[in-house]
């Protein structure tokens, strides 16, 4: 190989994009008994959170774009975890709230990150290696976002 820049090895984007799909897929099973997918869950927590939110909001949150995120909620509504509705100060804002059943569905994962976690720390991670992962991913975040 002539530039070792270029190794696979050498790439941090590999990493976290090899971390990120075996966390998603680690979750799957989790998921399969409600019928819902991980994007979906993020938007449950970040409603579980604080409900009734404008789409503009869980975009940003979740760093998605308005044509990701609008699919996934038609889908969500249509399972009957959430309604969209017009906002009544701003007819071009939709507002989007959890359901009863969207509100119950808390109650019955709150247990998963739990699981999940355990999962890692059976297999050699620490609970403090786990927790010092968060602030320096955030910083990684922040700094890659401000770009």
């Amino acid at each position: 190989m002539t530039y070792n820049q270029l190794k696979l090895d050498n790439q941090l984007c590999f990493r976290l994009y090899t971390a990120a799909r075996l966390i998603t897929s680690s979750y799957t099973p989790y998921f399969k008994k409600f019928n819902i997918t991980y994007p979906q869950y993020l938007v449950l927590m970040l409603l579980w959170e604080k409900d009734n939110c404008i789409i503009s909001e869980i975009t940003e949150r979740l760093h998605l774009e308005t044509n990701t995120i609008t699919p996934l909620l038609q889908r969500m509504e249509k399972q009957g975890l959430i309604l969209r509705q017009k906002s009544e100060v701003d007819n071009r804002r939709r507002i989007v709230s959890l359901t009863s059943k969207g509100k119950r569905l808390e109650e019955q994962m709150k247990e998963i990150p739990n699981c999940l976690a355990r999962e890692i720390v059976d297999n050699g991670m620490n609970v403090e290696e786990l927790q010092n992962m968060i602030p320096l991913l955030d910083k990684f975040i922040l700094t890659i976002k401000e770009k």
